[in-house]
């Protein structure tokens, strides 16, 4: 009789583990907010703060660090013509052309004064991997 009951048991055990899945797919694993991309709103206190910190490092010719913090002041605040244009200076200090020259673009878009621009289009055309001007950086 024992061997009745455990054999019945077994075999309960192993048809409810061959159950069809449920409709409801399992809940997802809890993630770690410190792994969560950050988010930025609007905040030009936190900008001039990063610019502030950043120009510590640039002084200190720490300018990866620099650049880190102006480009976190860019995304404090997108409309930011000095975080961009210390973006673009410390790229530039790292050999970065490249991506100097998109800090150095997205400045001249932002800033008033035609004397800065043309002062910052021709520090580009004498770099060494200075493309041909487009006419949307002549225009401007």
């Amino acid at each position: 009789m024992a061997r009745a009951f455990l054999a019945a048991s077994l075999l309960a055990c192993v048809l409810s583990a061959q159950k069809p899945p449920t409709a409801t797919p399992p809940e997802p694993p809890e993630e770690d907010e410190s792994l969560a991309p950050k988010v930025y709103a609007l905040n030009p206190v936190q900008s001039k703060k990063e610019i502030m910190v950043g120009d510590e490092y640039f002084k200190k010719s720490k300018y990866s660090a620099a650049a880190n913090r102006y480009l976190e002041a860019s995304r404090w605040d997108p409309g930011s013509a000095e975080a961009f244009l210390k973006l673009g200076e410390a790229r530039e200090k790292l050999r970065r052309f490249g991506p100097a020259r998109e800090a150095y673009l997205k400045y001249i878009e932002l800033t008033d004064d035609p004397k800065e621009k043309d002062a910052v289009q021709k520090k580009m055309a004498k770099w060494p991997d200075a493309p041909a001007q487009t006419k949307s950086s002549a225009k401007k």
